[in-house]
């Protein structure tokens, strides 16, 4: 196992945070590092405030929209370490509204047109890994904006017009992002199987267990009063992003607990919810999710149609290879369009986060995540 530095991790970041505040790119951000369970770095940076006006610090609610996904996946961990389901189970199954699934995709004039059933079935092993072609690719883009808000008032309501939206491609033929719609369907999922709202089922069995107080779906009013203020770089200046109001995901209600990216927490909430993941299912003696799962949810899934030196696992993305410098292989997790980030790295028994809330660099890659991950890898040697 390699150490982290700690002198040389605090130089790095906080002389990135520095640039980043004096930039603009960033108008306020929470990062802490952990390893071996042990806190070796959290600081707040940033002159953006929370809602009611105090500075951002540990209560600080942020939308995490993407990092949702992983949560997600836990749950429907959950139910498959209780033999409630198998990941090769066709969503017809639990959701009979799939059963007549088509491909959809755009045609030379760029219009939506429909090109028959899919041959391959979708199963929630799909969905887990981006695999499905349901909410995938421009063609789900498209057809999102033509959603009505009582169509997608709830996860229930949404299943039929996602259903009825097709899919990108046949499924495993390739891979492709779904950035709402597949988590979505795993969230309800949960609900059918175990009779309870998502929210209700993940505060029963993850949220309450792990010690996540302020992690959900819609916030209280005290919640909203603890969110971070969006940030945006316009004219190379800081200013206040634009969101709807009272929504956390771009239009979706409230009222719709969208597993795919509706869901806010804290920083030390998702420090806990990573803590498990690293102690392979496992939160201060209390087994949340079986290890055999764990071990699969961080491992390259879907090799033959992604490879490359990252690979879905369930909800997060895996580091295969070395040529991937910026984390070592094992390394996995995954980030929001707001700017979250974190990742876990078993090998070296690490889990680092970086918090923000901006309409500016956002999303898998965004510049920020990429630099922590090189400050937390430059800092570790062989000592």
């Amino acid at each position: 196992m390699k150490k982290i530095n700690v002198q040389k991790l605090i130089a790095s970041i906080e002389a990135d945070a520095a640039r980043n505040i004096a930039e603009a790119n960033i108008g306020a951000a929470s990062v802490a590092v952990m390893q071996d369970d042990q806190l070796l770095y959290k600081n707040f940076f940033g002159d953006m405030t929370q809602q009611n006006g105090e500075k951002i610090g540990e209560n600080t609610v942020f939308r995490l929209a993407s990092m949702s996904k992983p949560i997600t996946a836990v749950a429907i961990g959950i139910l498959w370490s209780r033999n409630f389901l198998s990941l090769d189970d066709p969503i017809e199954k639990y959701i009979p509204c799939f059963k007549d699934l088509h491909i959809r995709n755009l045609d030379e004039n760029d219009n939506v047109v429909d090109l028959g059933a899919v041959k391959t079935k979708p199963t929630i092993f799909h969905l887990l890994t981006h695999t499905s072609g349901l909410g995938s690719d421009i063609v789900a883009e498209r057809l999102w904006s033509t959603f009505s808000q009582e169509d997608i008032a709830t996860l229930e309501t949404s299943m039929p017009v996602y259903a009825a939206a097709g899919a990108a491609f046949d499924p495993l033929s390739r891979e492709c992002y779904s950035a709402v719609i597949g988590f979505d369907i795993l969230a309800r999922i949960v609900e059918i199987i175990s009779g309870q709202s998502s929210f209700d089922f993940l505060q029963e069995n993850l949220f309450g267990p792990c010690e996540m107080y302020d992690t959900g779906f819609a916030p209280t009013e005290e919640q909203w009063e603890r969110m971070i203020t969006v940030h945006n770089k316009v004219d190379n200046k800081c200013v206040v992003g634009e969101t709807e109001p009272g929504k956390v995901f771009g239009n979706i209600p409230v009222t719709h607990t969208s597993g795919g990216a509706g869901m806010i927490g804290t920083l030390p909430d998702y420090m806990h919810f990573a803590e498990m993941l690293l102690h392979k299912g496992e939160y201060h003696g209390k087994r949340i999710v079986s290890e055999e799962y764990i071990t699969q949810m961080a491992k390259a899934q879907v090799p033959e149609v992604m490879p490359y030196n990252q690979c879905w696992g369930y909800g997060v993305r895996c580091v295969v290879d070395e040529t991937y410098a910026d984390l070592p292989v094992g390394a996995f997790g995954w980030s929001g369009a707001f700017g979250t980030h974190f990742w876990v790295d078993p090998a070296n028994k690490v889990t680092a986060f970086y918090m923000k809330n901006s309409l500016f660099d956002g999303g898998a890659g965004a510049k920020t995540a990429v630099e922590l991950e090189k400050a937390v890898t430059a800092a570790m040697s062989d000592e």
